[in-house]
């Protein structure tokens, strides 16, 4: 019996899914998630990438097999993966997203494409984001970015799974080799995995999606700026939009219906909600950005700043970032919270670029290697667009110069999210907190004796 495939990568959910409501359209399907070994060699991935991803198959399975079916996870490269299930049962339509990814996912692609047209597969790929494939006219973006927002969530058909001619036992001893999402194994090159992170899949972005829209939304406009507010004042769903365990366009429509349904009185609120649907509008306009030029994940946008840090390198420097020890006590308590937990908010993570590219000269793509390994919600479009444009190479955009000493001032000026941070610091005096350098030798002696 013919099927259709429904390839995940990150698109972790079953609701609003158009790959999955057009592949079930055509008859039996069946749904399978990749490890890719390479993948996992490339120098943007972490541990806590692969354990949020398996927690989310894991969601996923569940919700599949309530609906009657199952996720399969197969081992190999994309198309030798392909090419072995076509052969032992050929599969009439591959359907998936279209992933605005990496410089590896994006060659990968193009494989894939290669590989259908050779096997004669239709490959239907469908917008997961506001983000529009080969878009001709920038000017047109916008409007189509609405349209795909206010479209109806797509609503699965009743859903017939396609059945193996063999038992399932059978199917995990005879050369198939794929195994449930419970039994996936981390590769051993992986490292980093933040005991403070979000946890992956649906349910927990729900729970996310629901605590910001009803109450912490009310803090958004004002809290999202200082590391103390923020991981409460953020909706935090960053990352469940990057794995797509939320539909961009569900949280939109969220947004508004929260918005409609909000009394004229609650300001705060509504305030917060306007500015939050902003940054979703945002999220996609980065994205496309590198959708349109790939290019800008490992090249300057504006080539005339070519040469300006890649010689002057300096690796003491840069492990002293990596190691939250460059003497900024914000600087260095950021790197902290942000190893301990795979996030920080937008301001600070701004200021790390600003210092790692002005009074550390270092050149942004080493340090968007590390720091994209180090965010949880890596979303390649809008990670590199900003490395760029706060190292200052994309040649359109003011020069953004943040003072660590300025943004701990301004945003922890009790010094709470240092010593929080820092134990080291914590019997530092609010006077030298942000500028310990500073303090004379009596006191550095008195501080040695308290503690």
């Amino acid at each position: 019996m013919s099927y259709q495939l429904v390839w995940f990568k990150r698109d972790l959910r079953c609701e609003d899914h158009t790959a999955l409501v057009e592949a079930t359209k055509l008859g039996p399907i069946r749904c399978i998630y990749v490890l890719e070994p390479k993948l996992w060699l490339q120098p943007d991935v972490s541990l806590q990438h692969f354990e949020f991803i398996r927690e989310s198959l894991q969601d996923l399975d569940t919700q599949l097999r309530i609906r009657g079916g199952a996720l399969e996870v197969h081992m190999g490269e994309l198309t030798e993966v392909l090419t072995k299930i076509w052969l032992a049962n050929p599969f009439q339509g591959l359907h998936s997203h279209q992933e605005t990814g990496n410089g590896f996912t994006y060659a990968r692609d193009r494989e894939v494409g290669k590989w259908c047209q050779s096997y004669n597969v239709h490959w239907g790929e469908y917008a997961q984001f506001g983000v529009v494939r080969a878009l001709q006219n920038r000017n047109a973006w916008q409007a189509g970015w609405q349209k795909h927002m206010a479209e109806t969530l797509r609503e699965l058909p009743q859903m017939q799974f396609w059945v193996s001619p063999l038992s399932s036992d059978l199917i995990l001893n005879s050369g198939a080799h794929y195994l449930t999402p419970s039994m996936m194994q981390a590769p051993r090159n992986l490292n980093h995995n933040p005991p403070l992170r979000q946890r992956g899949g649906r349910t927990a972005a729900l729970k996310t999606l629901n605590s910001f829209l009803k109450q912490r939304s009310m803090s958004y406009r004002g809290g999202i700026s200082s590391p103390l507010s923020a991981p409460d004042a953020c909706s935090r769903l960053s990352v469940y939009l990057s794995y797509g365990c939320l539909s961009i366009r569900e949280v939109v429509q969220a947004t508004n219906k929260e918005l409609l349904q909000t009394p004229l009185h609650a300001s705060r609120k509504k305030l917060g909600l306007n500015a939050f649907m902003s940054r979703l509008y945002w999220h996609c306009h980065f994205i496309q950005k590198l959708e349109s030029e790939p290019e800008i994940e490992w090249q300057n946008m504006h080539r005339g700043y070519d040469g300006l840090r890649e010689n002057e390198f300096n690796e003491d420097y840069f492990n002293a970032l990596k190691n939250g020890v460059t003497g900024w006590p914000m600087v260095d308590a950021c790197v902290t919270m942000l190893r301990e937990t795979g996030w920080l908010n937008f301001r600070m993570r701004a200021m790390l670029v600003s210092v790692a590219a002005y009074p550390l000269w270092l050149h942004w793509r080493p340090v968007g290697e590390w720091l994209a390994t180090q965010f949880l919600d890596y979303e390649p479009g809008i990670h590199w667009s900003q490395l760029q444009m706060q190292s200052g190479t994309t040649g359109i955009n003011v020069t953004r110069v943040y003072n660590p000493i300025k943004q701990a001032q301004d945003h922890d000026q009790k010094g709470l999210f240092v010593r929080k941070w820092l134990p080291y610091m914590r019997h530092i005096p609010d006077t030298w907190i942000f500028e310990p350098w500073k303090m004379t030798q009596e006191v550095q002696n008195n501080i040695t004796l308290c503690g």
